[in-house]
């Protein structure tokens, strides 16, 4: 059922009284979510940041969106700034993927990204002006019996990549599985993952049976592993959302990579009515750039300060 939208804006009382129940804070509104689609087919399920206005007032971001039919959008650019974005479509030039979610840009490579799918076949992408050109591709390694992926982020330290994915896992009964690995590319552009670390996470929020526990992950200059968990009651919503930090992780001289998750992670904020699939820490600054896919009703972005040390 649709949820009415007098219900919707009735959500913020009730949302902050669970908080305060909760212990936590609810996201502050001096950056309030901006809309940048209308319908299922313009969610935002990845972010990757491009660049600033020569100002730094605007910020510049490639999204996926998960589409699955032929010749539906793939990929899209927006220009975020306090009070509006401005959308534009990006063409996708290569084999068409099936549900993207997640897109990063690479460490050291300028104009080049990665852009996974759900079922775990990540696209190696060269962009240039309005068109996305698609390099290679390959899967994931170490892929799991039902996985269903979300998210991917990359950290470039010492000279070295590596990469972050997780299935995203479903309630009580199955929690996330994040995995961790080194990243080269062959000479042709074909992405290459070394040995794999993985390790089991479960969100503490949203606490609902089809709760996703990780829809997606950024890293900050630090190495925190920041992830955002959503619920999804239906293509109508209602949706419930939260950006918690799981641990940290680092890249060796060598190019060894460790992962640690956090016993109890910590939940940096709550987004009752919005369904979070995309984080990115935005380069010189505190801030995360989120995004929403909520189905029938669209997609939304703004800014939060998560990604300080």
């Amino acid at each position: 059922m649709k949820l009415p939208m007098v219900q919707r804006a009735a959500w913020p009382a009730a949302a902050m009284a669970l908080l305060t129940m909760l212990g936590t804070t609810q996201a502050g509104a001096a950056a309030p979510w901006q809309k940048v689609g209308g319908d299922a087919l313009s969610g935002v399920s990845g972010i990757a940041f491009e660049g600033r206005s020569a100002d730094g007032t605007e910020v510049r971001a490639l999204v996926v969106h998960d589409n699955k039919g032929s010749g539906q959008r793939r990929l899209s650019r927006i220009t975020h700034r306090e009070g509006s974005d401005d959308i534009s479509p990006v063409t996708w030039d290569g084999p068409e993927p099936s549900g993207l979610e997640a897109i990063e840009a690479v460490p050291g490579m300028p104009s080049e990204y990665m852009a996974p799918a759900s079922r775990g076949i990540v696209y190696h992408l060269r962009v240039v002006g309005d068109t996305a050109t698609v390099v290679d591709y390959a899967p994931l390694p170490s892929i799991g019996e039902g996985d269903d992926f979300e998210s991917f982020a990359l950290v470039g330290r010492n000279g070295n990549l590596a990469a972050l994915w997780a299935d995203r896992g479903a309630g009580a009964d199955r929690p996330a599985t994040l995995y961790s690995a080194p990243l080269t590319f062959a000479s042709w552009g074909q992405p290459q993952f070394g040995s794999v670390t993985r390790r089991a996470y479960r969100a503490p929020y949203p606490a609902v049976g089809a709760a996703r526990h990780i829809s997606d992950i950024s890293v900050t200059d630090s190495g925190r592993i920041l992830v955002s968990s959503a619920a999804d009651a239906g293509d109508d919503g209602p949706f419930d959302s939260a950006v918690s930090e799981a641990g940290r992780v680092s890249v060796s001289a060598a190019g060894r990579v460790r992962m640690t998750l956090a016993p109890s992670p910590t939940v940096l904020g709550t987004f009752p009515q919005y369904k979070i699939e995309a984080v990115e820490c935005l380069p010189g600054s505190g801030d995360a750039l989120l995004g929403t896919d909520d189905e029938n009703l669209g997609g939304h972005v703004r800014t939060a300060p998560f990604c300080g040390t």
